[in-house]
């Protein structure tokens, strides 16, 4: 296109593209740029538990573990992890389908009370 050509639009400066019409709360903007916490109004139960699990009434904690494990084991445990959360069926996360099953391993060979 040419200068002389008229079907174009009339450029404007950058700064006429920001318009002040939103208003963000003053509050959060001070967390945010402080990188402070957010206080919840109330507390939240997350359907991960954050680490910490129940069995029966006592409070289990996790730990990380990093293992290696046969590539058919680990697509199958994807795959099964996937189908169980597309069906709804629980345990369906990686790390309860692998608790299920070593928790029995450990009680039989005497690992855990």
């Amino acid at each position: 296109m040419t200068k002389t050509d008229t079907t174009t639009k009339e450029r404007r400066p950058l700064v006429a593209g920001i318009t002040d019409t939103f208003t963000a709360d003053p509050v959060l903007e001070k967390q945010f740029v402080y990188a402070e916490k957010p206080k919840p109004a109330e507390p939240k139960t997350p359907e991960g538990d954050g680490g910490k699990a129940q069995a029966g009434n006592a409070v289990v904690s996790r730990m990380p573990l990093t293992t290696r494990i046969r590539t058919d084991f680990g697509t199958a445990l994807k795959r099964a992890s996937l189908e169980r959360q597309l069906a709804g069926v629980t345990p369906n996360t990686l790390q309860d389908i692998l608790e299920e099953a070593v928790e029995p391993w450990l009680r039989n060979n005497g690992y855990l009370k």
